[in-house]
Formats: structure tokens, C-alpha cells, sequence
């Protein structure tokens, strides 16, 4: 093993301006593509740092890419800085208490993220100019991770065509390797439009939207039994077509998500979920039309970085929590179900204790649940070797996309467990510049990874990011 102290210090040496980079960003909390403000405190500290911004990152406004260096390989981190609707929350409390009505707020730590992935990038930032070597890291903050499929966009527009290692990590209960088990995603809009009557006068002649995205999801539901066991298939009525029940529903609109752990998969059932809402206007005489609104990939593994990951993980050891943090988790626990508790440890495969935060690193080996979400850090990993850690920054327990996790974005525990991951992240990064058979390793695993299977967008070429204004 590497001595990797030397690049520890220089996360140290940082810290604190970027724990207020994560504090400043989670208190503007913004929804996918529109995070002006977050990219904005983001740019910012990519230009105090050095660092040679390109704004519009993918053409995407609010994307930054930020890179220091000169020659060498390129080492992208990946941040994130996008919140959740409906969050809103005060900080370092454990009861529900809005700061504003129906806001928005850092339900999954992005705040966090997006802030230890560029001080992991600075620290090595640092660490190249002050030894002289090549080497090129960039800052990648990505927006709309939440359903928006950011970094998506960025892959199909060439982003990352250059870079020759990406690396992330998202807050969780554990400091642990994230292993590559998401699932794919694509998100469809299914609009119906009908004929509207009077309900009650004439309701022969009405054609009823709402009527065909009600049995569109009855049809649904009945597919579910008959799909592979990990997909999953989720949907919202965005438009139920009016609130005058005596009026025949002449538009309405569903969204539906589909989920399988390989894209094939995922566009087999999408195919037959269109198939339903094709049956759903034949039986209503409405017609339908889709169209996608994001999708993302599922995560492709790399063994060598993996190994690397893991190995600084386990050197580096769990954060250094103290009473207080200790205290406050345990308050935020007592607002949780046991069940929450439970799945957190079947989730790592670790073994249950009183411990609220997670204070050991887990094992490479443990025997982790499958349970799966959907991230768009996918899309990257299909065109660059990728590797992910987890970082302990909130309460075992602590559901996700919840008031209580937005609660506990600012706390000293969620700083603690971002520095952490960050020097994980730097020491992984500091491997790949130092260690040319790690380079071409993970470059070999990634070649024979995608041997037979050639990435193509799940993006269709007319897919665009919504335009969202500045607030």
C-alpha cells in the first residue's frame, strides 16, 4: 500500500471552505436543471481555487466543469448539487419543521456531495502543482442526478469523450465501496387526449383521457407479475385533465419509470408497457402519444479501481465521530421505524448493533441486500472506468429522500463523512496518477466489460433537457 497520508493532509488543509460550500449550498436548495444558485457557489469556488472553468458544462447551463493540471491522464470527480421537491427542513433538528412551505430541500446529500467531490479534486489539484507531476483532475458538477438524468446529457454531448478514470460517492450510513448493482432507468410521458362533454348532459359524446390513464394503469399492474422480479415500474398522474368532475377529461397525462437492471431489459418492458397504453385508447377511443423525458444506464463495474478503492477505504478507516455526533444521531433515530434501521444494515450486509453511525468501514465481501436504485452516474461509467465510494455522513436508519436526512445536512457528522470520502476519493485519484499498470488495469476491465456490448444512449436523439429559468 502506498503511502497515502501525504494526500490526506491536503483534504485537511481544505476543509473548512469546503464544509461551507456544502452549508451554503443546502441552504438554496434547487430542483433538477435548476440549480443557478448552487452552480453559481460552485463556480465560485472553482475560480478562488484555480482551477479553469468551462461553464455550461454539456450544454447544459447549469453545468460546470472545472480542471487543474497539465499532461498526463485526466481524473474526473463527479459532484452533484441538485435537491428534492417538497424537503424543505431547518437544519440539526429532529422533528419535522419547514422553512418554507412545500420547498424544496437536500434529501439525498447532494450538498454534500457535489462539495467533498471538488475538495477531493483541490486536494489533488494541490498535490500535483506542489510535486511537479502530469496529470490533469477535473471537477465535474453535474446537475438534475434526481430524475433529470444530468450527467446523461453531458455523456451524449462528449463530456467525458477525453477523461481516463471518473470517480464519485454519495452520502449514506456507511463508508463503503459502492459496488456497480443500479438499475437502468428511462422515464416516458403518455399523453392521451380525448373529446370533452357535459357529464352530465351529453356525456355520450365525451371521450374520457382520464378514463384511458386509469386503465392504462390497471393494465399496468396486471403486467407487473409478468415482468423479471428486479424490475421495477413506477408512474404519477401528472395531469388528471381538470378538477370539474362534470366535465369529460379531454387531456390527461401519466408518467411512467422503468427500471431493469440491463438496458435490454429495460426497453423490452417499455415496450410492452406502450403496448397497454396503445389498449388503454383503443378502449376509450382517445388516442395516446409518448414521449421520453430522461433515462439513465445501469452502473458498469471496475475490478482494478475497485480493489484500489477498498484498499484505501480500509486504510483510511471510518470518520471520526464523536459524542455529540453520536447524540444527535440517536435523536434523529428515535424518528424513524425499525424497519428503517433494519434495512440500512441488510443493505451493507453488516451486522446489526446500537452504534446510530456507522463507526467501521464495510467489507469488501460483505453479503449486501439487492436493493437497487437508479443514478446517472451510469451513463458515465459505460464510456470511462468508474468507481464509486459511500461516505458515513447521517443516522443508520434514516430513510432516504426524507425530511430527516435534509435535517442532518449540515450537522458536524455529515462534514466529518464528507472529508472522509474525499480523501478516499483523493488517494484513489493520487493511485491512478502514480500507478501506470492501475491505469491500464482498469482500462483493460473496461474493455472487456464492454466487449459485447457497444453503449448507445438510452437518450433518444430528440430528447432534450427542459428549459428551466433562473429564479
Amino acid at each position: 500500500m502506498r503511502n497515502t497520508q501525504d494526500i490526506w493532509s491536503y483534504v485537511d488543509a481544505k476543509k473548512a471552505a469546503f464544509e461551507k460550500l456544502a452549508d451554503d449550498v443546502w441552504a438554496v436548495p434547487e430542483t433538477c436543471f435548476g440549480e443557478f444558485k448552487s452552480v453559481a457557489l460552485h463556480t465560485q469556488a472553482l475560480e478562488a481555487e484555480g482551477f479553469r472553468v468551462t461553464r455550461n458544462c454539456g450544454g447544459l447551463p447549469t453545468a460546470v466543469m472545472g480542471e487543474a493540471g497539465e499532461g498526463g491522464p485526466v481524473i474526473a470527480i463527479l459532484g452533484e448539487f441538485d435537491a428534492l421537491p417538497g424537503l424543505s427542513q431547518e437544519a440539526g433538528v429532529a422533528e419535522r419543521r419547514e422553512i418554507e412551505s412545500g420547498g424544496a430541500g437536500h434529501g439525498c446529500g447532494h450538498n454534500l456531495l457535489g462539495a467533498g467531490a471538488m475538495l477531493a479534486a483541490t486536494a489533488v489539484k494541490d498535490y500535483l502543482a506542489k510535486n511537479g507531476l502530469k496529470g490533469r483532475v477535473r471537477y465535474y458538477g453535474c446537475p438534475a442526478e434526481e430524475g433529470g438524468s444530468g450527467k446523461a446529457f453531458m455523456v451524449r454531448e462528449g463530456a467525458f469523450d477525453d477523461v481516463d478514470i471518473a470517480i464519485s460517492w454519495h452520502p449514506a450510513p456507511f463508508m463503503a465501496l459502492n459496488v456497480a448493482n443500479s438499475l437502468s432507468m428511462i422515464q416516458v410521458d403518455f399523453t392521451f387526449a380525448g373529446r370533452a362533454s357535459h357529464a352530465a348532459a351529453a356525456p355520450h359524446l365525451g371521450r374520457s383521457a382520464l378514463d384511458a390513464v386509469e386503465l392504462m394503469n390497471v393494465g399496468v399492474n396486471y403486467m407487473r407479475e409478468h415482468v423479471p422480479s428486479d424490475a421495477r415500474i413506477h408512474y404519477a398522474i401528472t395531469d388528471s385533465g381538470g378538477l370539474q368532475p362534470n366535465v369529460v377529461q379531454a387531456k390527461a397525462k401519466v408518467r411512467y419509470m422503468v427500471r431493469a437492471i440491463e438496458l435490454p431489459t429495460m426497453w423490452n418492458i417499455l415496450e410492452r408497457v406502450k403496448k397497454v397504453a396503445e389498449g388503454a385508447a383503443l378502449m376509450t377511443e382517445t388516442t395516446v402519444t409518448s414521449q421520453v423525458v430522461s433515462a439513465m444506464s445501469n452502473l458498469l463495474g471496475n475490478g482494478p479501481l475497485e480493489k484500489a478503492m477498498q484498499a484505501n477505504l480500509q486504510h483510511l478507516g471510518p470518520p471520526p465521530f464523536d459524542e455529540a455526533d453520536r447524540a444527535f444521531a440517536s435523536q434523529m433515530q428515535g424518528t424513524f421505524q425499525d424497519e428503517d434501521i433494519a434495512t440500512a444494515y441488510r443493505r451493507f450486509g453488516m451486522v446489526r448493533s446500537d452504534a446510530p453511525l456507522g463507526v467501521e468501514v464495510v467489507p469488501a465481501d460483505s453479503p449486501r441486500a439487492q436493493l437497487r436504485g437508479s443514478t446517472d452516474v451510469g451513463d458515465v461509467s459505460w464510456v470511462v472506468p468508474t468507481v464509486q465510494t459511500y461516505g458515513a455522513t447521517y443516522a443508520i436508519g434514516t430513510p432516504p429522500h426524507s425530511w430527516q436526512m435534509v435535517a442532518q445536512g449540515k450537522a458536524p457528522a455529515a462534514h466529518k463523512g464528507m472529508t472522509q470520502a474525499a480523501k478516499a476519493m483523493a488517494a484513489t485519484a493520487l493511485d491512478c496518477l502514480r500507478d501506470s499498470a492501475l491505469l491500464s488495469d482498469a482500462k483493460a476491465d473496461f474493455a472487456a466489460r464492454t466487449k459485447t456490448f457497444a453503449y448507445k444512449s438510452p437518450l433518444p436523439a430528440d430528447t432534450r433537457p427542459p428549459v428551466v429559468k433562473p429564479s
